[in-house]
């Protein structure tokens, strides 16, 4: 019996999608559950499994096309599976003793429709290059390269387009070590969708920046004293990211205007603190949300970031986890970045961005110190948000980070 597979129903914010990788190709035996085909959406890649055991007897679009909710994209003749070696055994048997002109003649045939083809269309390097991305196996296969033999640099040893147009340089005789290789590749859906929004902040927001900056010796002091504790109590480690996201949830109801939004002509104020998170990925940047963070203890909140950094890792946030957030943060200190303005994430009215933390002298107490300091900014829309609550926020801020003890404390 064939059964189809469709695209999976898709939300009203998306449109179509885009079929990324087929992980099976026809006349494949694939199991129930097993992922067949990667779908990328404007804001994360679906896995669409196979809903029955089987082979799959048709694949209706190929990589790159453009496809819709619930268009079949494949169909699977369902228990065949089992049938499969079976079936390939007989015709082993059944070809075995043609060794004369009638098997020939096929052959031969085959041969020459195969020296005709346009060599973009004839596979270089035919089950050399499996699991590579279609554009790592693309430029595989039209360079004649063994992906195996090249040595990759991308996430967990992969190989990239990059390596592969490096390695296919340093093999051409005549090629000097100054040779500088260009390579054009289409923008991935999501990376289109992240430029469309940065240009609809840009173009639709009056966005400014406020900057101040945070000791954060207290913090450190406090993590190192029970972060192990907190750790053996919680299975999860004491970071950074929950103090601000904590102390962000507090003053968001001190300032409820940095965590309205603009709806035409009216701002919609948001009683709960929906607060977006900024995880960088192969893709590109995501923004997963933590739900009613001003509930949140600081141990759900760790927990739920690291969740969210795993399924974006692996490819797994769904599209539940990237909407409907109020106000979001950003770390770019994880990169080493001393300062930034960061770019408010539409509908949303303020980001507020974390910077790499460095020892500076300060005065304290009439002495100059060295502290662990970090600069933080608020970018806001100012057609909502007046200067004023913008700096008293991020003073809001800095003094709850100051003073961990009384944030622990709800004071």
């Amino acid at each position: 019996m064939a059964t189809e597979i469709k695209v999976p129903v898709l939300p009203e914010s998306v449109s179509d999608a885009t079929i990324a990788t087929w992980h099976k190709k026809a006349g494949d035996a694939v199991k129930r559950d097993e992922n067949i085909v990667d779908l990328e959406t404007d804001k994360v890649v679906l896995e669409v499994p196979s809903t029955v055991d089987g082979v799959i007897k048709e694949i209706k679009f190929e990589e790159g096309a453009t496809v819709n909710s619930q268009q079949v994209i494949a169909i699977i003749e369902e228990g065949a599976a089992a049938d499969a070696p079976a079936a390939e055994s007989g015709a082993k048997d059944t070809q075995a003793p043609a060794a004369g002109a009638e098997e020939v003649q096929p052959r031969a045939e085959a041969k020459k429709a195969d020296d005709k083809a346009p060599a973009s269309t004839k596979p270089q390097a035919s089950g050399k290059n499996d699991g590579l991305p279609p554009g790592a196996r693309f430029t595989a296969e039209t360079k004649g390269i063994d992906a195996s033999q090249v040595e990759g640099t991308g996430r967990r040893g992969a190989v990239t387009k990059e390596d592969l147009i490096n390695y296919a340089a340093g093999k051409t005789p005549g090629v000097s070590g100054g040779a500088r290789p260009e390579e054009r590749v289409p923008m991935t859906r999501i990376r289109k969708r992240i430029a469309e929004r940065l240009m609809q902040s840009k173009e639709s927001i009056a966005m400014l920046t406020s900057f101040n900056e945070v000791n954060l010796g207290k913090v450190m002091a406090l993590r190192k004293e029970l972060g192990e504790q907190f750790q053996k109590d919680h299975g999860v480690k004491l970071g950074f990211m929950s103090f601000f996201a904590k102390a962000a949830a507090n003053a968001l109801a001190k300032y409820p205007v940095v965590n309205a939004s603009v709806d035409g002509d009216d701002i919609i104020y948001h009683g709960y603190a929906d607060i977006s998170v900024a995880i960088s990925t192969d893709r590109g940047l995501v923004t997963p949300v933590l739900r009613n963070v001003e509930r949140q203890g600081f141990a759900e909140i760790e927990q739920g970031i690291v969740d969210y950094a795993k399924k974006a890792r692996d490819g797994k946030l769904g599209l539940d986890d990237l909407q409907g957030g109020t106000f979001t943060i950003t770390n770019g200190g994880t990169f080493g970045s001393l300062m930034s303005t960061p770019i408010v994430n539409p509908p949303q009215s303020a980001i507020l961005g974390m910077h790499s933390i460095k020892e500076r002298p300060i005065v304290e107490n009439g002495q100059i110190v060295a502290a662990p300091m970090m600069y933080i900014a608020l970018s806001y829309d100012h057609r909502i948000i007046d200067g004023k609550d913008a700096v008293l926020f991020l003073v809001d801020i800095k003094n709850q980070l100051e003073n961990p003890h009384r944030m622990l404390l709800g004071m």
